[in-house]
């Protein structure tokens, strides 16, 4: 059966993007906790500080197309119950993307699918432009003074890159998750996951829903549930990084890029963190950047390959790594260079 994906709003008033999928929320009632800053709150790639007056107009996701609207209609022409905690993430579609520091090119004009519900791996030596990629593709990479990135992104069918597209919107979309564990190190275990959650002004007995929707869904609940108002950065380092996997999946988002996100972790964390991406993929589309080539063949379902910027081959994984179609990528997977 064919589903229709999220279109472009031209007009009415911005709404949130967990508005779109749970309906309008009383205002937060939740007091702020002694670990929580007073001021704004650190900013990430799904905890944005609040929306400037000029952006509000900004069109957005269609909130009748979201998952959970699309869900809730099958089912009510059905009459059957929407599959509880379980929708698709988006496809991403790069076209001529290009990237630049200044004025020295970084990424050179990449044409590359990645499938909904699937794990891409990105490999390639270091200075590729693996990581610079991915963070073109929730905008961060625009972050970096002097830095700016050409051609096209599309989720979906729309281009993130539209002047008319909402940025912050678009990073609750398109979860990150860092090399480096990097938990709000002022706050509670609680409180770095509903960081992003507070910004939607959540009703506190949802919030507390949430939060533990989000650790269960990271696979942490069951560790840190008698730590819920300890500090985050007390965590190991495993945990810390399920904890910011779960502080993106809290906000529920299509997409997770993940920047070698096990680089400086044991091989215990590793484990996790790798069994956990195998079953996030049922929810969202993920993309990794890897330097570690088994764990490229044990977690992704395709595989790309990069050299000096450009894309040199893709496909499935199983292929990269046994029977290439580029000798060059055959050098790299064997280890003759990088």
């Amino acid at each position: 059966m064919s589903v229709k994906r999220p279109t472009m709003r031209s007009d009415g008033p911005r709404t949130n993007i967990e508005e779109t999928r749970t309906g309008r929320d009383e205002p937060s009632s939740e007091p702020r906790t002694s670990s929580e800053p007073k001021t704004s709150e650190p900013r990430t790639s799904s905890d944005e500080p609040p929306i400037g007056e000029n952006q509000r107009q900004m069109p957005m996701l269609d909130p009748s197309q979201s998952q959970t609207a699309r869900d809730s209609r099958t089912a009510t022409a059905g009459g059957e119950s929407p599959r509880a905690n379980v929708r698709d993430g988006l496809p991403v579609k790069l076209e001529k993307l290009r990237a630049f520091y200044g004025a020295a090119e970084q990424v050179k004009g990449i044409d590359l699918d990645f499938n909904a519900n699937e794990v891409t791996a990105i490999i390639g030596p270091s200075g590729c432009g693996k990581s610079t990629m991915v963070r073109c593709i929730n905008r961060m990479h625009e972050e970096v003074p002097g830095a700016h990135a050409e051609g096209r992104v599309l989720l979906d069918e729309f281009d993130i890159y539209d002047p008319k597209v909402d940025v912050v919107t678009v990073r609750r979309a398109i979860g990150m998750v860092f090399q480096k564990p990097n938990p709000f190190p002022t706050m509670s275990v609680f409180d770095n996951v509903a960081a992003g959650l507070r910004l939607a002004s959540r009703g506190r007995g949802e919030l507390k829903h949430k939060v533990e929707a989000a650790l269960r869904g990271a696979g942490l609940w069951e560790e840190v549930k008698d730590r819920l108002s300890e500090a985050g950065a007390g965590l190991s380092g495993g945990q810390q990084q399920r904890l910011c996997i779960a502080r993106s999946l809290a906000v529920e988002p299509e997409v997770i890029l993940m920047d070698e996100p096990c680089s400086a972790l044991d091989p215990i964390a590793t484990l996790k963190i790798e069994e956990l991406i195998d079953r996030l993929k049922a929810k969202v589309t993920i993309v990794i950047v890897t330097h570690n080539m088994q764990q490229a063949a044990r977690v992704a379902d395709r595989t790309a390959f990069m050299l000096s910027g450009e894309l040199v081959e893709v496909g499935p994984t199983q292929q990269i790594f046994t029977n290439p179609k580029d000798s060059r990528t055959e050098e790299y997977v064997t280890g003759k260079f990088g």
